[in-house]
């Protein structure tokens, strides 16, 4: 039988028929999971099933997520643009570009990302879709900090307010770039404090 205060209950709501819930702990596990695997195979050997023993998970929890190692790649590389870098604000031109190249190195000295950019880069040029999220993992990742750079150094009156931002970037990533990831020798104990006063008399120089 059924009372007034029974029908007054309201009723408990269903979660629809066929509705994944993807846990964001199982997420994070696949996302380090591939990097690991990257480091350790590269993208070209890398597989589903590679990743998800790594992760302690079945191949289904990765397909649910997404379609393909391609998709599942491009995605984190796409991520690591948009988190960016820490905005330097030391007071001086020359002082923020020491601090960011010190951050940068650091990353750039990971073993993981040692190996891991190479081979995406090599795999970029026989495939469009990564060279496109390569191309904006690696500029508009520092494109943001390198701006907010030039703008402060700009207020402060110790570089052209027109200063070329696109030349800017170049100039401020690319040699560090250069010598950490392309050239990979080991940095003198010196060599980020020259080389933020050599950008910073380039930058004022432009």
């Amino acid at each position: 039988m059924t009372t007034n205060a029974d029908s007054a209950k309201p009723a408990r709501r269903r979660a629809p028929a066929g509705a994944a819930v993807l846990r964001e702990d199982v997420t994070d596990a696949i996302r380090a999971a591939v990097f690991e695997e990257l480091a350790a195979v590269g993208y070209a050997r890398m597989s589903i099933e590679g990743i998800a023993r790594r992760a302690g998970v079945g191949k289904t929890a990765v397909y649910r997520r997404w379609r393909s190692k391609l998709h599942l790649v491009l995605d984190l590389v796409s991520a690591i643009a948009v988190q960016g870098l820490p905005a330097p604000d030391t007071g001086s031109l020359e002082g923020d570009l020491r601090l960011l190249y010190e951050v940068t190195s650091r990353a750039l000295k990971h073993p993981v990302a040692g190996q891991i950019i190479p081979d995406l880069q090599a795999e970029a040029a026989r495939n469009p879709d990564i060279a496109e999220a390569m191309q904006k993992a690696l500029r508009e990742g520092q494109h943001g900090v390198a701006n907010g750079i030039v703008r402060s150094a700009a207020a402060r009156g110790e570089v052209r307010a027109d200063l070329d931002e696109d030349l800017a970037l170049d100039l401020i990533s690319g040699p560090l770039y250069w010598r950490a990831v392309v050239v990979r020798t080991p940095l003198p104990k010196a060599y980020l404090g020259k080389l933020a006063s050599a950008t910073a008399a380039g930058l004022r120089a432009l």
